[in-house]
């Protein structure tokens, strides 16, 4: 059936439903495909959304402020309207209340009110805070009250941040090299420049803890909180559009670009994003040469016999492998059999702490490599099966040895197909989380394994991992209900990561085919 026909909504005589079926498939599988990404985006970048603070009151008299979650209705009842219903309310003031979420009747609910002047506050510890701004301290003498305490303490963060700023330089650019020097010998000038750098790093954190702010709940409980544990201040019910846009906007680079805090409940995932991306990178590296070599031994080489269609079989067989059996395998052989024996050989000083010895980059990329070596064989081998036999022939004819046959012929032909197999192998090996838990990854490694340190690249650090990172946060966690937006947005992150590299190889696998022109049909 030609696809005009299909287009026309024309059926060739004697194909029945068949077709129809065919298309219903597709249609129904990219719909479900839609509906993933859309619960994803929706669920995952809604939550840097600033969601509004509602002042709700009760029939009792109690007052409480938090953000609209969820409705549910109590089971066993069918009452209409607000009886049996309850309302989620994320609270947050975890060190007052214990908690960050609240339930409340709705039938309980007297008013709700959305005052402008409620702040919320982002902080290190205890998560955020929900209330009213009362005072700006310093040193126990007030900045800022009453409407004047908004404009000081948005002055005042912003200060703080340049502090800080200052702060993770010092340590970056002066502390840590000057250690690296005195850890070699005794250096008096590196002596005299580190304490200088230390007096000025306890400068800064004097500086810093002066500030105090007074809040109060809306209950009437008062907080004061150290203005150094506060990273952010918005006042949601008191922004306009184009605020809460520009808001959003800042919120999806702070998670792109910062580090997991809050056992990973808050904070970014710049780390997880860069570990992910560098294993499948090097993944790849290893993973193409040996199976495009193993690829031509097989088709090219080898005679083609009873062992050669052995070998085929079990190859293909190797793809079923549940991916843990290949953690396991990584995990005593790289990890505790060649880890083990590169510390007695080169690291014997560092022992028992070991460097290779122990699960890292390096282990990883190895384990995953094993694991998509018979996509990309397999792969490989159907595309050069496609190459007509008379194209090699050909170059024979020609005066080309066998090498310069495979070299200049045979394989930029086949590079479609080999590109094809690295593609398959990045998309299962960028969302396995099994075997990684077994070989390196880490819950929390804030320190990419990439430095200014010789050798730059620290093949033998652990890592963070985007699948992992949804993993833990889902299942590990205190607060699942807090955690999820989280794991929504993560998980969306992943699927992006994977299209990028998939589609980066496909561009490449386009362009050589077009370079070297289309296999003939056999």
């Amino acid at each position: 059936m030609m696809p005009h026909d299909l287009i026309q909504g024309r059926l060739t005589r004697g194909e029945g439903p068949w077709p129809w079926l065919a298309a219903g498939s597709v249609a129904l599988s990219l719909l479900m495909l839609g509906a993933l990404l859309v619960l994803l985006a929706g669920r995952g970048l809604g939550h840097f959304w600033p969601a509004p603070v509602a002042l709700v009151e009760l029939e009792d008299g109690h007052r409480l402020a938090g953000e609209a979650v969820k409705e549910a209705r109590l089971p066993g009842v069918e009452d209409g309207g607000t009886r049996g219903r309850e309302r989620l309310y994320r609270t947050a003031n975890r060190d007052l209340d214990g908690g960050i979420w609240t339930w409340v009747a709705l039938e309980a609910i007297a008013d709700v009110s959305h005052p402008s002047e409620l702040v919320v506050l982002e902080r290190r510890r205890w998560g955020d805070f929900i209330g009213r701004l009362l005072a700006v301290e310093r040193d126990g003498r007030p900045l800022g009250r009453g409407d004047a305490a908004w404009p000081t303490l948005q002055a005042r963060l912003g200060e703080l941040e340049a502090l800080r700023d200052e702060q993770a330089g010092l340590r970056r650019e002066t502390i840590l090299p000057l250690a690296a020097r005195l850890a070699s010998g005794p250096d008096a000038e590196a002596s005299r420049d580190l304490a200088r750098a230390n007096a000025r790093l306890r400068e800064l954190r004097a500086e810093m803890g002066r500030d105090r702010l007074v809040m109060e709940s809306a209950d009437g409980r008062r907080l004061e909180q150290p203005l150094v544990e506060v990273l952010r201040a918005w006042r949601p019910n008191a922004m306009s559009p184009v605020e809460r846009l520009a808001a959003w906007g800042q919120g999806v680079w702070r998670f792109l670009a910062e580090g997991p805090r809050a056992a990973n409940t808050a904070g970014g995932v710049w780390p997880a994003i860069f570990g992910t991306v560098l294993m499948v990178l090097l993944m790849s590296v290893l993973v193409t040469p040996f199976g495009v070599l193993a690829a031509i031994y097989l088709n090219e080489v080898a005679h083609q016999g009873p062992l050669t269609r052995l070998v085929r079989i079990a190859v293909r067989n190797l793809a079923g492998v549940p991916s843990i059996v290949y953690g396991v395998f990584g995990l005593g052989v790289f990890v505790h059999g060649i880890g083990g024996a590169l510390d007695a050989w080169f690291f014997e000083d560092t022992l028992p702490s070991p460097t290779f010895g122990t699960g890292g980059l390096l282990w990883a990329s190895l384990t995953l490599a094993l694991l998509t070596l018979p996509v990309v064989i397999v792969a490989t081998e159907e595309g050069l099966a496609r190459i007509p036999d008379h194209q090699r022939e050909g170059a024979l004819a020609l005066g080309a040895t066998r090498l310069e046959m495979l070299a200049r012929v045979v394989l930029p032909m086949a590079a479609p197909a080999m590109l094809t197999g690295v593609i398959l192998a990045v998309a299962r090996a960028a969302g396995e989380v099994a075997p990684l838990m077994l070989v390196g990854v880490a819950k929390l490694a804030p320190q990419v394994p990439v430095d200014g340190d010789f050798p730059f690249l620290h093949l033998e650090r652990k890592f963070m991992h985007l699948g992992y990172h949804i993993f833990d946060t889902a299942f590990h966690g205190g607060d699942v209900q807090a955690a999820l937006p989280l794991v929504y947005a993560t998980a969306l992150l992943l699927v992006l990561v994977i299209l990028v590299l998939n589609l980066t190889a496909i561009f490449l696998r386009h362009y050589l085919k077009v370079r070297h022109g289309a296999l003939p049909r056999v």
